[in-house]
């Protein structure tokens, strides 16, 4: 529990967890990895839903930044699926000005949020700790569970 209250407060402890960046657009995910990786966040990206998912099926992470708009499957069919694998985990869908009723369907689908494109980074950050924090409470709720 200490790990997360201190997490709350420092942005610097955001690196005790993992982040999945799935962006289609190579400048805006080479853009965003850096930032990340500048704060110290354990980031990764891809360029498609499906390598998301190959991706999802090989090792964890707590928070997804997900673009709705890509080629072949796009973000809300990536939602779906990564949340039949990973049902914790916590998803955060990006949109252009189009695609706000995307982002909108996303939450109901279980995403976090959305942000809107082009990302500031510091509400992104924002949005990324809160989730992490929303991912360990469910993660805390689903073993005080199987304890009692």
């Amino acid at each position: 529990m200490n790990s997360v209250m201190a997490s709350k407060n420092e942005v610097g402890d955001m690196e005790e967890f993992r982040v999945l960046v799935v962006d289609d657009e190579p400048d805006f995910l080479e853009t965003i990895l850096k930032r990340l990786k500048r704060r110290k966040i354990d980031a990764t990206g891809v360029d498609s839903g499906k390598a998301a998912l190959a991706l999802l099926e090989q090792q964890p992470f707590d928070v997804v930044i997900l673009d709705v708009r890509m080629p072949g499957m796009d973000g809300i069919d990536t939602l779906k699926e990564m949340k039949k694998c990973r049902p914790l985990m916590e998803v955060i869908m990006l949109t252009g000005h189009a695609s706000v009723e995307a982002g909108m369907q996303g939450m109901q689908l279980g995403a976090f949020d959305f942000v809107m494109k082009p990302a500031d980074i510091d509400e992104l950050l924002e949005k990324i700790r809160q989730a992490y924090e929303r991912k360990q409470l469910h993660e805390e709720k689903v073993r005080e569970t199987r304890v009692i």
